[in-house]
């Protein structure tokens, strides 16, 4: 081919590829990549690199067609690419073309890379890229190292199982290095991967921890940056394991924070934020130096400093709770000096101000806080003349905080901030929407594609781009909305009107972040209407009126919207709907919600089409912990509102539920269903008896799964599976003590999978006595109470025994010392309801009856404390 005939070709293509179909067109198309591919390193030799340029935008453009136009050319494709973007010698910008070539195929075509074995190369190349010296001169938009770095998320997040193990090999190897660069180039891509490789790196976290803190004291400050930038990224991605490493990960933050140099001083506040976001008690220990030094640079820094000081101190008062007391008062006065500043350069400071000021408040409480609120309150409103959006979007947070905290005592305000969120969120942004090339927040739906394995990737789509400054805005606006409708409830009648035609119009905005405060406030909202309509003569047609409105939002969204988060606070909002009004107020709704949860579970919905493959291989698959925990807390949500008429349903959605529950789907995936089925069997009741053969299997493989949360739902799934399952169980109970008796020995380590072990006992006893030894399995049972942690198996633990004991049952009356004791425990325990405690009196008062002063010498043995408490329930009972 010809260089004259490439420079033909490139204005052609855009109209060829919208006319081309499959078969010999496509193949007659393929047959011109290798010559366009030979012309361009021709170029390249010559010196000609923008005619070479033309090449990519040619790629480009066969990337983004729906038409299988690549085929095995995807090989050749990235090979070239891999070349011009190593070349040293080539110019930045024709080097970043280059490397965005393989960042579209990594993002739309992960299939093809992975089917021609690409992705090894690719990262090879992309993590010596993340290693390169740039020169100062250059554009940081086409740095190689900071585009090397975008396609490994990429990949990342598109092909987790083929990227950890290279990208933690060079992490290993590099951090060895004498190179600075290699050195942290190391600890880069092991924070770049961990988005994308969440529960694989979960599995890896002492050596991946290793590194990233041994770079955190090398010499080197750029290693020292990157490395509090990779311990930020895992304490976003990598919780709840990250935390339990708190031991050796905040002291080295906290050293962090005495760096000579700002910007690793800065990246060590946002790993510190990060961390501490997810933390509880175990911050206590860390909490006088943290704080000292904190407020200490907080006084002393420059003002960007300053900021990610006051989000770091934000994450610690939220992690601290009640223990930040002795130092709100010091952050509270000095937030004071910054909610007043005025000048453009300090307003972000005094953003941020604002919202720490409303995060202590929720810390320290409404007692403590409600005294002091007003002038900063006022100094919230004022900074709304200040015509700076981030200032605004920090302001409406302070507010929702606020309202959280005094509740029904924020109604004085309403007047006040209501119509400051009202304007926020009436404001013109046609102004600030750009149609780009970017990719970034697609937005974009998904086209039809032909058969051959790019057929399984999706295609490229133009994106919009928006000013976030108003967009975030908008989104805290709405959301302080819809927390000012839930705490108010009947008191914000005048602005419920104005706020449901906001909540209508933003369910439907393009930008995801607004759709989904509208969705969660649009519940709120129906809980003010249901308080202020309750007593009004016609207020059953006014609540119908809006709960019809929510629903009919919320059905289309579950089908219709193409973000995930969006789609799972709908599914958990209408769960909630379902079960707080009762199914005569949802019954018109049933068919189409079910409808949708079929379309979700069977991952046919657009929020499941567009960020990875349509087709992904089982082997492939990662539990979609946003969505389809959500999806599948609707399945009992019907079975709670309909009981044993949720049969014919739950006839639907078994199998496209229990898809998810195949030996080749994670753990995450598996436990999901199983606790499905559980409450779905406690809600259903007898018409699970059809499911036992189908369920009991996987649920006996599930107790004895390396993993707590699957051995707990298991436990408590059998149990509910014999206590509503009649016959069909029966066969199974020597199966499931054998199975569970392993989880009331010391070799389980977790306290809330024994506690659902010893429900599922108490509630094959109570259904199936004759069946269980109780000989045997009376003394096991006994041993491992009182309960520890899941205090919701209470009833069913307790009650069993109380029934046995009431029932003068001659295999636990054998075993009196053991229950007098548990019978002290619960008598003194804080976590014990009334009702509890109540039937436990009663059993005690029985054993008195029946044996008297045989007791006295086993009641002398217990404390004061716990003989005084038993009395107290015998006498009561």
């Amino acid at each position: 081919m010809r260089l004259a005939t490439v420079l033909e070709l490139l204005p052609l293509i855009g109209s060829f590829l919208e006319c081309i179909g499959d078969g010999e067109e496509v193949v007659k198309f393929r047959e011109f990549i290798p010559s366009i591919l030979n012309v361009s390193r021709q170029c390249l030799a010559a010196g000609e690199e923008d005619v070479a340029v033309i090449a990519f935008e040619i790629f480009d453009e066969l990337i983004e067609s729906p038409a299988p136009l690549l085929g095995d050319s995807v090989k050749s494709i990235v090979q070239f690419s891999l070349e011009v973007c190593s070349n040293q010698n080539l110019e930045p910008s024709t080097r970043h073309q280059a490397i965005q070539i393989i960042s579209w195929l990594a993002k739309y075509k992960p299939n093809s890379l992975k089917k021609h074995k690409l992705v090894n190369p690719i990262l090879q190349v992309m993590c010596s890229l993340l290693a390169q010296s740039t020169s100062g001169d250059e554009d940081d938009d086409l740095a190689p190292d900071r585009a090397a770095a975008e396609v490994i998320d990429t990949i990342a997040v598109n092909l987790p199982k083929h990227v950890l193990p290279p990208v933690l090999e060079f992490a290993s190897i590099s951090s060895q290095n004498s190179n600075p660069k290699y050195r942290e180039a190391s600890v880069t891509a092991l924070g770049v991967i961990s988005e994308g490789c969440t529960h694989l790196m979960k599995d890896k976290l002492e050596p991946v921890l290793h590194i990233v803190l041994v770079a955190l004291r090398d010499q080197e400050q750029m290693v020292r940056g990157a490395a509090s930038f990779a311990l930020g990224q895992f304490a976003e991605h990598l919780q709840p394991e990250i935390t339990s490493h708190y031991g050796s990960v905040l002291p080295c933050i906290l050293n962090a924070l005495e760096d000579a140099s700002d910007e690793v001083k800065e990246k060590s506040y946002y790993a510190l934020a990060a961390f501490c976001e997810n933390m509880g008690e175990e911050i206590l220990p860390f909490l006088d130096p943290l704080m000292n030094k904190l407020l200490a640079s907080l006084q002393s820094s420059s003002r960007n400093l300053q900021e990610t000081c006051m989000s770091a101190i934000g994450s610690v008062a939220a992690a601290a709770e009640q223990a930040f007391m002795p130092y709100a008062e010091r952050v509270l006065e000095l937030m004071k000096t910054f909610m007043v500043l005025t000048s453009d350069e300090d307003l972000r400071s005094r953003a941020r101000a604002t919202e720490l000021v409303g995060i202590v408040a929720m810390s320290v409480g409404r007692t403590r806080m409600e005294p002091i609120l007003s002038p900063y309150i006022e100094a919230a409103i004022s900074g709304f003349g200040l015509e700076f959006s981030e200032l605004r979007e920090y302001t409406h947070g302070f507010f929702s905080n606020v309202a959280e905290i005094l509740d029904d005592s924020f109604i004085k305000y309403l007047p006040h901030v209501v119509p400051l969120a009202f304007a926020s969120c009436n404001l013109d942004d046609g102004s600030a929407v750009d149609i780009e090339d970017s990719d970034d927040d697609n937005m974009g739906g998904i086209g039809e594609v032909s058969s051959d394995d790019e057929a399984h990737d999706e295609p490229r789509v133009r994106n919009i781009s928006i000013r976030t400054g108003v967009l975030d805005e908008k989104a805290a606006a709405t959301q302080a909305l819809g927390l000012f409708a839930l705490h108010t409830k009947g008191s914000y009648s005048p602005y419920l009107e104005e706020s449901l035609r906001i909540m209508v119009k933003h369910s439907g905005y393009f930008h995801e972040d607004v759709r989904l405060q509208a969705v969660i406030a649009l519940k709120h909202i129906l809980t003010a209407a249901q308080a202020i309509f309750q007593s009004h003569n016609d207020g059953s047609n006014k609540i119908r009126e809006i709960l019809d409105t929510v629903m009919d939002i919320y059905i289309k969204t579950m089908t219709g919207d193409e973000d995930k988060e969006v789609v799972a606070n709908v599914c958990t909002s209408t769960a909630d709907i379902i079960k707080e009004c009762g199914y005569v107020a949802v019954e018109k709704y049933v068919p189409q919600i079910v409808d949708a949860t079929l379309v979700l579970l069977r991952k046919e919905a657009p929020c499941q089409q567009i960020e990875s493959d349509s087709e992904i291989d089982d082997d492939e698959a990662e539990h979609d912990e946003v969505l389809m925990d959500a999806v599948s807390d609707l399945l009992p949500a019907f079975a709670k509102a309909m009981g044993l008429h949720y049969a014919p349903i739950f006839a639907k959605l078994f199998e496209p539920l229990m898809k998810f529950a195949k030996a080749s789907h994670p753990p995450q995936d598996r436990t999901m269903v199983v606790a499905c089925l559980a409450e779905v069997a406690q809600n259903m009741g007898a018409p699970i008896a059809s499911y036992v053969d189908r369920i009991m299997p996987l649920v006996l493989k599930e107790l004895i799964s390396s993993e707590a949360t699957n051995r707990r739902n298991a436990a408590f799934c059998v149990g509910e599976l014999c206590k509503n399952g009649g016959e069909p169980t029966l066969k199974y109970y020597g199966d499931i003590l054998r199975t569970i008796y392993p989880l009331f020995g010391e070799s389980e380590p977790d306290d809330a999978v024994r506690d659902n072990a010893a429900g599922a006992i108490a509630r094959m006893i109570m259904v199936h006595p004759e069946s269980i030894p109780l000989n045997q399995v009376l003394p096991v049972f006994l041993k491992v109470l009182p309960l520890k942690e899941d205090h919701e198996e209470s009833v069913a633990v307790y009650g069993c025994v109380c029934t046995l004991v009431l029932s003068s049952n001659p295999q636990v009356l054998a075993l009196v010392p053991d229950l007098v004791r548990l019978f002290a425990e619960v008598a003194v325990s804080p976590n014990e309801t009334a009702e509890v405690k109540a039937h436990i009196g009663r059993a005690f008062s029985h054993l008195i009856t029946l044996y008297g002063q045989q007791i006295q010498p086993i009641l002398s043995n217990l404390s004061p404390q716990y003989a005084n408490a038993l009395a107290a329930l015998s006498t009561a009972s």
